[in-house]
């Protein structure tokens, strides 16, 4: 995260690129890069020429159009940081995401965003704003979002902020840095906490209100070489949520060289699962609100989603199963089941 070589100014492209864009689109799919990061580079494993999500999810999510969304996430750079605060990024990722939706056509289309590191935080901050707005085509935002794949953000704050920890040559000879940035990573930091809360809040009257957002944490296994675990996987955790893990440090856990990885096979179950759950994909499962309105009752099964992975069924009857520790249940469906879903009761 801290690490990386400064680049040079043409490789901070900023703003929405799409990636993927299916004619019958009904779901957008938008990731956001961490710290030190790159729209298209974050994205992309070593040897290969473009970024997994273009090359492995339009054959597994059909109508999902894929966005990435840039910003300059440089930190400690030898020149000159930019000086954005945390408030200043998430309030261009609302700007720009909302235009391009606009001037796509897509203003009301369901939208999950998959977010690494610092991305997550500037994630939740635009919802907040988002959810705040008096503009109506900004709180769309917020109304469309249905899921957050969290990939190794600090939401309890990142040792890896605290310089006293970070060796002298991780950080090369640092002319100008970002402390608003750094300060607010630091663990137990009040402005970190504020988001967090408000972050909790939201998402609690969101399930209050029949409408639940669905969030999915994963955490690395390994540390960095010389520096250590970036984020531990207690900070990277939400309590009542999926916490999953990938087995790489807190760079490569967001750079999957082909679709066999098991870390890719973890976070594209999420998406089949929500997908499925929107209705957007070829299952049909339906939500919880829906049937809830049709005077049906929902079957939430929390007890089977594990700590390690989900088993459900989607169309053609595939089972998914998880190999890890956990409650695993073996047999047929009648009709539509839940997994993972807060309980209404």
């Amino acid at each position: 995260m801290v690490a990386a070589a400064e680049p040079a100014r043409n490789e901070f492209p900023d703003g929405v690129k799409i990636w993927h864009s299916p004619e019958d689109a009904e779901l957008d799919i938008c990731f956001i890069h961490g710290l030190s990061g790159n729209r298209d580079k974050t994205w992309t494993a070593p040897g290969q020429p473009n970024p997994w999500p273009a090359e492995l999810l339009p054959s597994r999510l059909a109508k999902a159009r894929l966005l990435t969304y840039g910003y300059d996430a440089y930190v400690l750079k030898k020149s000159v940081s930019s000086t954005n605060r945390l408030i200043d990024h998430a309030n261009n990722l609302l700007h720009d995401l909302t235009a391009e939706r606009v001037s796509s056509d897509a203003i009301n289309r369901p939208l999950v965003f998959i977010v690494h590191s610092f991305g997550g935080i500037i994630c939740k901050t635009a919802l907040i704003i988002s959810r705040q707005s008096p503009e109506s085509h900004l709180r769309q935002v917020y109304n469309d979002t249905k899921g957050i794949a969290f990939l190794g953000t600090p939401h309890r704050g990142s040792w890896a902020a605290d310089w006293a920890k970070i060796p002298a040559w991780a950080l090369g000879q640092v002319k100008s840095t970002n402390r608003n940035i750094l300060d607010v990573l630091q663990i137990n930091n009040q402005y970190l906490e504020f988001i967090q809360t408000s972050f909790l809040s939201m998402i609690h009257d969101l399930l209050e209100t029949g409408r639940p957002l669905q969030i999915t944490c994963f955490f690395e296994e390994l540390p960095i070489p010389g520096v250590g675990t970036i984020v531990s996987k207690e900070s990277a955790s939400l309590e009542g949520y999926s916490a999953f893990s990938i087995h790489a440090n807190h760079s490569d856990m967001v750079k999957f060289g082909s679709a066999s990885e098991n870390g890719f096979k973890r976070l594209l179950g999420e998406l089949v699962r929500w997908d499925a759950m929107l209705g957007t994909g070829d299952s049909t499962v339906s939500p919880v609100a829906e049937l809830e309105s049709d005077g049906k009752t929902p079957n939430v099964t929390p007890s089977l989603q594990t700590t390690t992975g989900h088993i459900f069924n989607v169309s053609g009857g595939t089972q998914h199963n998880n190999m890890g520790a956990g409650n695993q249940f073996f047999g047929n469906f009648d009709g539509p089941v839940y997994f993972g879903l807060p309980s209404t009761k």
